[in-house]
């Protein structure tokens, strides 16, 4: 199996989507919009946030694919950012250790 970084890397979404989240990963705050997304309680270590928002991902994206514009595009905007988000902090974090 991947790992969540390179499962991250392989996404292959429109370029709006992709644009998007990276622009809303600038303000992304792990405390509050985590819970937001995964449920609220203490949150997971950055790699399981990751597999489980890959997951969230992979579902919205084949309601995307299927349902077209009835789809909850701004649900599917709020993953993604989360996604990019956690990644950008477990590659600094990574980076540190190094």
């Amino acid at each position: 199996m991947l790992d969540c970084l390179t499962r991250l890397d392989s996404l292959k979404r429109p370029r709006l989507l992709s644009r998007a989240a990276r622009m809303g990963a600038r303000d992304y705050r792990r405390n509050v919009h985590l819970p937001r997304l995964l449920g609220y309680g203490p949150l997971p270590r950055h790699g399981e946030a990751m597999m489980r928002l890959l997951e969230m991902e992979d579902e919205l994206n084949t309601r995307r694919t299927e349902e077209g514009t009835t789809y909850p595009m701004l649900r599917h905007i709020d993953v993604l950012i989360a996604l990019v988000g956690e990644a950008r902090i477990l590659r600094a974090s990574q980076a540190e250790l190094r």
